[in-house]
């Protein structure tokens, strides 16, 4: 079956997802979670690793931590982005706090900071907090 891969942001199952239904709210075929959610989810880095990898549409992640001011102004203007982009691209959160090995392990110097991936590619990163349209006007379209 033709479809895009979506690696499930909550069990890491990969499905397919016919392109004409990426907007119509899929679900993971394992565990029925949302597949193209349209409010910004926390990952874990092992589910991090496996959708950079594997998803087909572009995946942006916002690495935050709750003690960083321009990343507690930035996490409602990320959410209404996830809403305006759902069904074109998922826009989801790593908390650098709580899992710190993962801002060494990609570079990260300062948050909060934007990465997009597709296919398996880093396509672009982007660091300082953004406005919603500036978010949704980054975040490249798969």
């Amino acid at each position: 079956m033709a479809g895009k891969k979506l690696t499930c942001l909550k069990c890491a199952q990969v499905n397919r997802v016919p392109f004409d239904k990426l907007g119509d709210g899929p679900k993971c075929g394992s565990c029925a979670a949302p597949l193209m959610p349209s409010k910004a989810v926390e990952i874990t880095p092992a589910i991090l690793t496996k959708a950079s990898a594997t998803d087909d549409v572009p995946l942006v992640v916002d690495f935050w931590a709750p003690w960083c001011g321009p990343c507690k102004m930035m996490g409602p203007e990320f959410d209404k982005a996830a809403g305006q982009l759902a069904g074109k691209a998922r826009l989801v959160k790593v908390n650098t706090q709580t899992h710190q090995s993962v801002s060494g392990k990609l570079g990260i110097r300062g948050i909060p900071t934007m990465i997009a991936w597709q296919n398996g590619r880093e396509l672009k990163r982007q660091s300082g907090a953004m406005k919603v349209g500036q978010i949704v006007g980054w975040v490249p379209r798969g």
